[in-house]
């Protein structure tokens, strides 16, 4: 295994130094390699990945020749060689073998808050609940990732608090797992000189940065002089061939400016390669139910997304109206989980209940707890991919889920019922479930959902049975 790893990696070094030379030519070199060693759970994303790239018209192949010409070419060599080769082809053998033998979930990436502390003090922030003094210490979050890897987990998000709080720490761990890729939530305000070097030096480390909009939303929430830090922290990134993102919470107050066209154009001009919509909820005993979307605003929301991406050279994915990309819900260790700062093992960063603590037991037994053992028999929670979520559009499943599993509320300042949490959703739900019902129904993406799933299963039933017969080989051998 580790001749073909080394053998792997070093084709992709060697395909990233023909890409520069020849773009257009080499990117679909190195992409048959990609087909060649992948599986049929990424035949969609490689197929749009390769659509990009062959099809001048298309709106991402200038984000391509952007990534391809724009980046730091050790960032870019380590970015394939981590995401491709690591977090996705050798991971997920190491991830299906786990699911397998275990029957339980099992992620693909993990969220952790390295710290509750922040620099800011937003309005309504959910991580505010948490209080400002936990912190996961160097070694909590290194034997975290130990753990992961084993697991073929090479994808860590830190979220927060303001995980730049712990920067140095970051640093450290990106130079120690340095065959991992790690995002990170931040407001930006922290990225300095000194910090962007750092993040040039160890090439694995990218940010998402949040903003609510422009400078009256973003510093009327985040406070006064935050809107120009993060452009300059843009700017600074962008000048030094740096690859970020952008993260922004639509809620029924901001849902406008922040999906202009307008607001969409700076994002991709200040260098911006990806923008994450995620859709407000109303966490925390104090969080306002009135801040949900509206329905209008949500199917405006689907739209515009999609009318984006048919022609705006910048990736973006909504996580509440994308279900059907990735088969539903994938909280609860499907594909992801969130680590807070106390050590407790949540099911997603915004479901703040659990039946385990990562100083108290493994990763591995942490997902065969009762919560995270009703996630994965329960997952998909719901048919229709535009109504995934147990707490927003199907607040019942969420009450039963953590009433039958025990599980505690993870907020150590202000405890939340599953009931009080849900109660704020159960409006929401009623009022979005006849629009999904009437857009899901009977629809192109109903259709390419169903025959996705089909090739899913169908790749697994072939996937077991050649291990099957290759066990069966060496035993006779």
């Amino acid at each position: 295994m580790a001749i073909k790893y080394n053998l792997e990696k070093f084709g992709i070094k060697q395909a990233v130094k023909w890409i520069s030379k020849n773009p257009d030519k080499n990117l679909i070199k190195l992409m048959d390699w990609v087909d060649k060693f992948a599986h049929g759970e990424f035949v969609g994303q490689r197929q749009a990945v390769r659509a990009a790239i062959e099809d001048e018209n298309n709106a991402y192949h200038p984000l391509v020749n952007r990534i391809v010409c724009d980046m730091d070419n050790g960032v870019l060599t380590k970015f394939f060689t981590n995401f491709f080769l690591n977090a996705n082809l050798i991971g997920w053998d190491r991830q299906e073998h786990y699911r397998d033998t275990y029957d339980c979930n099992v992620p693909w990436a993990i969220l952790l808050d390295p710290t509750s502390a922040c620099n800011l003090h937003c309005t309504g922030c959910w991580a505010a609940e948490y209080g400002n003094r936990l912190n996961l210490t160097f070694d909590d979050i290194d034997d975290i990732i130990k753990q992961g890897k084993e697991m073929g987990v090479f994808m860590y998000i830190y979220t927060g608090g303001e995980p730049l709080v712990r920067k140095k720490d970051i640093i450290k761990l990106c130079e120690k797992h340095d065959d991992c890729i790690f995002l990170c939530f931040t407001n930006g305000t922290l990225i300095d000189e000194e910090f962007a070097n750092d993040m040039l030096r160890v090439q694995n480390f990218i940010p998402a940065i949040s903003l609510e909009g422009f400078e009256e939303a973003t510093d009327g929430r985040r406070g006064k002089g935050v809107y120009k830090k993060v452009i300059s922290a843009m700017d600074l990134l962008k000048s030094k061939k740096l690859p970020f993102g952008i993260s922004c919470c639509y809620t029924k107050a901001n849902f406008e400016s922040i999906t202009s066209e307008a607001y969409y154009d700076m994002m991709f001009n200040r260098g911006a390669l990806f923008v994450w919509y995620f859709h407000y909820m109303p966490v925390g005993n104090d969080a306002s139910a009135e801040l949900l979307p509206t329905p209008e605003q949500r199917v405006e929301m689907y739209r515009r997304v999609r009318d984006y991406r048919s022609r705006k050279p910048i990736f973006c994915m909504d996580f509440q109206n994308d279900a059907e990309y990735v088969g539903g819900c994938i909280a609860g260790g499907r594909r992801y989980l969130h680590i807070n700062a106390n050590g407790d093992v949540d099911p997603c960063v915004f479901i703040h209940y659990s039946n385990a603590n990562i100083h108290e037991m493994s990763l591995l037994d942490a997902l065969q707890t009762p919560l995270f053992k009703a996630y994965h028999e329960g997952q998909p929670f719901n048919d229709n991919m535009l109504r995934p979520c147990p707490m927003l559009e199907n607040p019942e499943k969420l009450q039963e889920m953590v009433a039958k599993s025990g599980a505690k509320s993870t907020d150590l300042q202000s405890p939340e019922s599953a009931e009080h949490l849900c109660s704020k959703c159960t409006h929401y739900a009623k009022d979005w479930a006849p629009v999904a019902e009437k857009m899901w129904e009977g629809s192109s993406n109903e259709k390419r959902y169903k025959a996705r799933q089909e090739m899913l299963e169908a790749e697994k039933v072939r996937r077991r049975e050649a291990e099957a017969e290759e066990k069966n080989n060496q035993e006779k051998a």
